[in-house]
């Protein structure tokens, strides 16, 4: 696709402010695209939007279908009579002190979840009115995904949270019988869970339409693989590499690299790449027709894994013993162009890129990534470097996986720093803003940069540190942070280098 010079701000929704102990889809995530369009951004990006489970990570989620329920605003029930204000403030203090410059997802979940369950008996007995058939059509239209996605999530609540790997044989491989007595005996929790998917769709999509009517796009979030305590791999065993018993047998990761010495152990369970090609890749036909329906641009998160991927032995305990094993290449993106037509798609080809990688990344238009923190190791040939690249890229300060630049600039050495100074021809002292100049200068179609750095913080701030089970994708949003004059700075800058 053609991707017009433009800028936008990474910032996902848990980050945003607000008095509930999480961001969520209400009036701050509107004020933020205001911001946005007064700071002459185009584009805001976003993490994998779905329910989050192991770590809290919106990169091992329950469903790579469904919605986050703990971005759904409690002020939006409230509005639609679904909820009472005091209601909500009363659970608030009964749960406890809720964070504010950080996410507590212990917190949230037993203060949030409640009040939802409660807006939802309301629904049901008729308060809002219209909310009902809208739910019955929503059901109806979404049915293809959100049956399995209930059924699995009721289950799941029935057995304390416990792994799918963990149930009785007949609801682990899916019996018929067992299957029909569970959707008897959890009729309520499930229709409950579809009302959860319901209430995040029926924010989210007014959301996106007042972001599109103020001409920014929304980048959303691919991860390659799932998880393997998702509703994905218990509806669809047979798309994944699993034994008799329903574990797997090789997970992902990928191999020593930047981020760590004994690389990244992910895992996740590997598709089953040759039963996909048989019926036409039609799981990730529907899984990419679902998430472009609520974001415009999508970034294919490990992007080299469909060229190969690094396959580990599910009995290891880190993933230096892996192996390169081939991916479906091309074929399963002229499928989704055949099926989908032109593919808005980022590639994340970070790590260890062959010459077979960026071929397919040309073959099919799509612009890769940039990632400025990596400029600064090598000589002047380093393919970071903004002098080294060519249109069709796209350029970030850091990913969420990395640290804040002025966290990763006190860390890396002096020698480093130095480098960095000067092909900057700067002392270093307002280096996140440094390296936002260098990003909206450079000739990539699209610049983007985490909002820490727009708000120069520091490693405080930081997202996520891969390898770190716990103590991630907590960090927000003071809510006095983004001002007018800061808006008014950024889009001067922004355009100054032809991007407004």
């Amino acid at each position: 696709m053609d991707f017009p010079r433009s800028s936008g701000i990474l910032l996902h929704p848990t980050s945003l402010p607000g008095p509930w102990g999480i961001g969520d889809l209400g009036s701050a995530a509107y004020r933020f695209i205001d911001f946005l369009a007064a700071a002459g951004q185009r584009l805001w990006q976003v993490l994998p939007l779905g329910p989050t489970g192991y770590g809290d990570s919106p990169y091992q989620c329950f469903s790579a279908f469904a919605g986050n329920p703990l971005l759904v605003s409690l002020d939006e029930l409230i509005a639609h009579g679904l909820l009472g204000q005091v209601e909500v403030e009363a659970a608030a203090r009964a749960a406890g002190d809720l964070g504010v410059d950080h996410v507590d997802y212990g917190w949230v979940i037993g203060f949030k979840l409640g009040l939802l369950r409660a807006s939802y008996e309301r629904m049901r007995d008729g308060v809002a009115i219209g909310f009902a058939d809208a739910f019955e059509s929503f059901c109806a239209e979404q049915a293809g995904w959100l049956d399995d996605y209930a059924l699995f999530m009721a289950l799941k609540e029935q057995h304390g949270g416990a792994s799918w790997s963990t149930w009785a044989p007949e609801l682990r491989s899916r019996k018929a019988a067992a299957l029909r007595k569970a959707q008897r005996d959890l009729a309520e929790p499930i229709m409950v869970q579809k009302y959860l998917q319901f209430l995040f769709f029926s924010q989210w999509a007014p959301l996106k339409a007042y972001a599109n009517a103020r001409d920014i796009k929304i980048i959303g979030d691919a991860p390659i693989f799932v998880a393997y305590d998702s509703a994905d791999v218990w509806a669809n065993p047979k798309l994944f590499y699993l034994d008799d018993e329903g574990g797997p047998t090789v997970v992902a990761g990928v191999p020593p690299d930047y981020f760590s010495a004994t690389g990244q152990l992910w895992g996740n369970p590997l598709y089953r790449w040759d039963r996909m090609a048989k019926d036409g890749y039609v799981w990730w036909i529907a899984r990419l027709r679902q998430t472009l329906a609520i974001v415009d641009i999508l970034r294919l998160d490990h992007f080299r894994g469909f060229e190969a991927y690094w396959e580990v032995p599910a009995a290891e305990t880190t993933a230096i013993n892996g192996t390169w094993v081939k991916g479906p290449g091309a074929a399963i993106f002229a499928r989704l162009r055949e099926a989908l037509g032109e593919l808005p798609i980022i590639a994340e080809d970070l790590g260890l890129i062959t010459p077979e990688v960026i071929a397919l990344r040309e073959q099919f238009g799509f612009p890769g990534m940039k990632v400025l923190q990596f400029a600064f190791g090598d000589d002047s040939s380093n393919a970071y470097l903004p002098h080294n690249y060519a249109p069709g890229y796209v350029v970030y300060s850091g990913t969420h996986d990395n640290n804040t630049t002025r966290g990763w600039f006190q860390d890396i050495g002096e020698e480093e720093r130095e480098a960095a100074r000067l092909y900057l021809g700067r002392d270093g002292s307002d280096i996140a803003w440094d390296l936002f100049r260098l990003a909206l200068m450079s000739v990539a179609d699209i610049s983007v940069v985490p909002l820490q750095d727009i708000l120069r913080l520091g490693s405080e701030a930081r997202m996520n540190t891969p390898g770190r089970p716990d103590g991630n994708w907590g960090w927000r949003l003071r809510d006095d942070a983004l001002s007018d004059g800061l808006a008014f700075g950024i889009r001067l800058l922004t355009a100054a280098y032809g991007r407004v």
